[in-house]
């Protein structure tokens, strides 16, 4: 397999542009971050891109090491994606680049389309501890595990278990928190989060 093009700048940045710059690449580790997916999977999270980049940005990223590629046992088998360490090492970088695109975010636009599990990272960000929090939306509902080492640090749907805290909000806050207009724990003493749970993240969200 050709190598893809490169910048060809001995220069760091330039190198991790060479491996993550192409379109959609950065936001296939966004959903990888939630833990292994399927390729249908990915495709109906990614709305807009073709199955032919999807499928080539998958490749790229195996071959580069960002990513794994492994069959289900049955009664799954399917194959699936998952990151590896280096591309787990790309969530401070996600969370950079979501910090400094606070300022573009503005109100949602008729074409945009949201999943709700999409809010995760900029909660992460306004989340402080450690713990498993379940966040439920009109939207739908995720997960998000605070501290987390080299696993997944958000999933999809309801908590795996008690969580340590649970968030009801609209879409609205997740959005405001977003946007840095609000941090979690404001909207929690304004009265648009409810949180409920025993666990240190609920205790200290209400508390703060």
């Amino acid at each position: 397999m050709s190598r893809r093009r490169s910048y060809d700048q001995y220069c760091s940045a330039a190198r991790a542009l060479d491996l993550v710059g192409d379109r959609w690449t950065l936001l296939i580790v966004r959903e990888l971050l939630a833990g292994p997916r399927r390729y249908t999977d990915l495709h109906a999270d990614l709305p807009g891109v073709s199955t032919d980049v999807l499928a080539s940005r998958l490749k790229d990223m195996e071959r580069d090491g960002l990513t794994t590629r492994r069959r289900l046992p049955p009664p799954g088998a399917a194959y699936v994606y998952e990151l590896t360490v280096r591309g787990r090492e790309l969530l401070p970088v996600l969370q950079a680049l979501g910090r400094w695109g606070e300022a573009e975010l503005g109100e949602r636009r008729p074409t945009d389309a949201l999943r709700a599990h999409w809010f995760a990272l900029p909660l992460l960000r306004s989340l402080e501890g450690e713990g498993l929090v379940e966040v439920r939306l009109e939207e739908g509902d995720f997960h998000l595990r605070l501290g987390a080492g080299d696993g997944p640090v958000y999933g999809d749907g309801p908590a795996p278990g008690e969580p340590d805290a649970r968030l009801v909000l609209d879409a609205e806050t997740c959005a405001a928190v977003g946007r840095g207009d609000v941090s979690v724990t404001e909207a929690v003493r304004g009265g648009r989060v409810t949180v409920t749970g025993e666990g240190t993240v609920a205790k200290g969200l209400r508390e703060a």
